[in-house]
């Protein structure tokens, strides 16, 4: 288990290209024995924005303060305080702050990057070929 409050977790810069005026709170991760899952929390100055990306895990995301856009491929999708939002694999995106205060959010991502599922076959004696029986 792990107790703390967010201010006494590092706050450190996002340095990955194309990041302007954003920093990270890695909250739960790895090293805390979460097996799944990692929590971060995300803090953009007003006017700064995170990297415009794509990956191939989803993103769940929750805004505890301030507001701004999801800019993704498809436009602007505005938020404020108290929205969520579900990123899908693969869809590129980023989030600007459009506020005159900092936006904060907190990003939910899994730690392995996700695993094809293997189809079962329903009859395990066929090859998926017909053999004529």
């Amino acid at each position: 288990m792990k107790h703390s409050h967010y201010k006494d977790i590092p706050l450190e810069e996002v340095t990955m290209e194309g990041a302007k005026k954003a920093s990270i709170r890695r909250m739960v991760t790895q090293n805390d024995g979460a097996p799944n899952f990692a929590m971060r929390m995300f803090e953009v100055e007003p006017g700064g924005f995170t990297p415009y990306h794509s990956h191939s895990w989803e993103h769940e995301n929750f805004i505890v303060e301030g507001e701004g856009v999801l800019t993704t491929e498809d436009g602007e999708v505005p938020f404020k305080a108290g929205d969520i939002l579900y990123v899908e694999p693969n869809f590129t995106h980023n989030y600007k702050n459009t506020g005159n205060k900092v936006l904060k959010f907190l990003c939910m991502i899994p730690h392995d990057k996700p695993k094809k599922e293997k189809k079962e076959t329903v009859n395990p004696f066929a090859s998926g070929v017909a053999n004529n029986c």
